[in-house]
């Protein structure tokens, strides 16, 4: 990503987090963390990722989107561009990916030092 757009997904990531935790009264949202923003080269398109700790994805992303105009309104006013990105809420399920991999280490492991027990136990 080109620097500037690189700046300016940080910026949008930073302001919204803001908005979300400070101004919008929807109880869907409330425990959303944004992960990333990606902006289009041309400034136009933000695909913005979101995991949460509890609630349902799709649900959220819904209440999400559906506060997208707000949402580009209150950046308008806070960030210093001619046009604020047009916002898409993504589900960022790499934080999910890597609990469950951890989990399914963690029984590895467990599992292995159980049958290194049996061995010793045998032998």
């Amino acid at each position: 990503m080109h620097h500037r757009a690189q700046r300016i997904a940080e910026q949008i990531r930073h302001e919204l987090a803001a908005i979300l935790m400070r101004e919008l009264k929807d109880p869907r949202i409330h425990d959303v963390t944004l992960t990333a923003v990606e902006v289009s080269p041309d400034l136009e398109h933000a695909k913005v990722w979101f995991t949460l700790l509890v609630g349902e994805p799709a649900e959220v992303g819904k209440a999400l989107g559906h506060a997208s105009g707000y949402l580009r309104t209150e950046l308008a006013h806070r960030l210093r561009m001619r046009s604020v990105p047009r916002l898409t809420f993504q589900f960022d399920e790499s934080v999910e990916r890597g609990a469950r991999l951890s989990r399914l280490i963690d029984e590895a492991v467990a599992e292995d030092r159980a049958h290194h027990r049996d061995d010793e136990a045998q032998g």
